[in-house]
């Protein structure tokens, strides 16, 4: 399930308060037609929308668009970070521990944050990250064969 695409991300970045630019709308848009892309990738896609972007220029945008909730940060560990626009639904992911693919999970049961910590510490939770683990059915089909 891809997030929703607005018709204007321009708007979403004003929204946002953040200055628009023509590298950040391709980058909004590179990771929002993508699926789990990393800094690398969102680079490629916005170079050849808007030509020439550095990748520093790059990590900068993804720092600002994930700080304004446009964009999700996705740390699995072991890999490289990825990002999607999928953004404010709770949901999780499944990653192949063969290939690294990455998938969606939507929430399994309740109202974010689906998964009450035993003891929060205190805290006032908003939100709970969930990776599960295994591999995707490509690899579980190759090491069965």
């Amino acid at each position: 399930m891809r997030a929703p695409k607005t018709p204007n991300p321009a708007e979403d970045l004003r929204g946002a308060g953040l200055r628009v630019t023509a590298a950040r709308v391709a980058l909004l848009e590179t990771v929002r037609e993508g699926d789990h892309l990393d800094a690398e990738s969102i680079a490629s896609g916005v170079r050849r929308r808007v030509g020439h972007i550095s990748l520093q220029a790059v990590y900068e945008a993804l720092h600002a668009l994930t700080a304004a909730g446009l964009v999700r940060r996705i740390d699995p560990p072991g890999s490289p970070a990825r990002f999607e626009g999928r953004v404010g639904d709770n949901h999780h992911h499944v990653v192949c521990r063969s290939c690294g693919v990455l998938a969606d999970v939507d929430c399994s049961v309740g109202d974010a944050p689906c998964l009450t910590a035993s003891d929060d510490r205190g805290f006032a939770i908003d939100e709970a990250e969930v990776i599960y683990w295994g591999l995707c059915p490509d690899c579980s089909t190759a090491r069965s064969t």
